[in-house]
């Protein structure tokens, strides 16, 4: 359905002022409720991480406080991308297209901008070729870090039926998850976790669902089983806007399940 043939109120500038007025005051305050929310988000303790993570990426080997790059701040994003599979998860990969964008103002506000992914660095290396992307994006595999920010799921925790994530036990598809985490370094190079998010908390970030909830159909989703089962990779959208509404999330493809070995089970 188009928005030229969706039924809707329709109303006089006079009529169409005042309620954009109305709705204009509850805009603004959501706009101080988010920044309290900031503000709290701010005053957060810090814990230090005692762990010695290393990274492998186009730099080689890197540990946590290496990924800093310098800076005092440091943004991870917890990319869904397992060993084995095939690529990276689409509804990441829309994120991800709004990243490049952005890292070299963070990095003029003192913030390094990393993403991290699960899968042998080979595999990041050549899906990232693919899409075009050349933002820092790094291997955690083989160590405890995604486990430690609720990126990752053992077998154990999926056969349970229920996983800790977002900060409570839940069910969840996949054995990696997406996320996000900060951390800062102090002058003496101590390196602190401050703040991770998931699920809906990842909102903020991507730009295009931004624009669609200007959009007079909005995002769209409300019918989809899944609501992202309309995301494509940039690469794979064609000129048809149709989309399986019964269609639920579907796991990547894994086709080499033999670099596994040596993870945790």
């Amino acid at each position: 359905m188009t928005a030229t043939n969706v039924k809707h109120k329709i109303a006089t500038p006079e009529e169409w002022l005042k309620e954009r007025k109305e709705l204009l005051d509850a805009e603004k305050a959501l706009t101080r409720q988010r920044d309290e929310v900031s503000r709290k988000r701010r005053e957060l303790a810090w814990v230090p991480v005692e762990k010695n993570y290393i990274f492998e990426g186009p730099r080689g080997k890197e540990t946590l406080a290496d990924l800093f790059a310098g800076r005092g701040q440091l943004i991870v994003y917890h990319f869904m991308f397992g060993p084995g599979w095939e690529e990276g998860c689409k509804s990441c990969s829309l994120l991800a297209d709004h990243f490049d964008g952005s890292v070299v103002h963070l990095a003029h506000r003192d913030v390094t901008f990393v993403v991290c992914s699960h899968a042998p660095y080979p595999q990041i290396a050549a899906f990232q070729k693919r899409m075009g992307w050349r933002f820092h994006w790094v291997s955690s595999y083989g160590t405890d870090f995604n486990y430690d920010y609720q990126a990752s799921f053992t077998k154990e925790e999926l056969a349970t039926g229920e996983v800790f994530y977002n900060y409570r036990p839940t069910k969840f598809p996949s054995e990696e998850a997406p996320g996000a985490s900060a951390f800062a370094k102090d002058d003496a190079g101590k390196v602190f976790h401050t703040y991770s998010t998931y699920e809906r908390g990842l909102d903020i970030f991507i730009g295009a669902y931004n624009w669609l909830d200007i959009a007079p159909k909005g995002r769209d989703e409300d019918g989809l089983a899944f609501s992202m089962s309309w995301v494509r990779h940039h690469d794979k959208y064609d000129d048809s806007y149709a989309v399986d509404a019964g269609s639920g999330y579907q796991p990547p493809r894994v086709v080499d399940g033999s670099c596994c070995s040596g993870e945790k089970s």
